[in-house]
């Protein structure tokens, strides 16, 4: 499957424009992966494409399942995927995969440009964050 919509808006669509070139392939297959994640993913539910912090995030806003996703290019170079700090998806991906990837604390997972993404194990942690508040729910009501 290839979902790859159109840009939401001019304002998006800028914000990949104004990358640099040689991060650009990478952040735009990471949009690819979260836009395929979030069609594969049951009540996940059509996604909002928008910026946030000027850097293009993916929110769930029809079914509030899950935690903002953000892409953007840190000061240090290369690329990288954002979620919420408060939230535990970058540690618990860090658990599964301690020594697969580069964290930056409980906030990102970063990439060197030109080097292939691991897109099934990033897939894993896309469906984390599209699904979080659906986890949270889960124990909620348990409790």
């Amino acid at each position: 499957m290839n979902v790859s919509p159109p840009f939401a808006s001019a304002d998006v669509e800028a914000a990949f424009a104004a990358m640099p070139v040689e991060v650009k392939e990478g952040l735009l297959a990471l949009r690819r992966l979260i836009f395929e994640t979030a069609a594969q993913t049951p009540g996940v539910g059509a996604l909002k494409e928008t910026l946030k912090w000027g850097q293009p995030a993916y929110l769930t806003p029809e079914t509030r399942s899950g935690s903002t996703i953000r892409l953007g290019v840190p000061k240090q170079g290369g690329f990288a995927l954002y979620a919420h700090c408060q939230t535990t998806i970058i540690s618990d991906f860090r658990t599964t995969f301690p020594d697969d990837f580069e964290f930056e604390g409980n906030r990102a997972v970063h990439f060197t440009p030109g080097k292939a993404l691991p897109l099934d194990q990033l897939g894993l942690l896309v469906t984390n964050a599209l699904t979080y508040h659906m986890k949270a729910d889960k124990h909620a009501r348990r409790a």
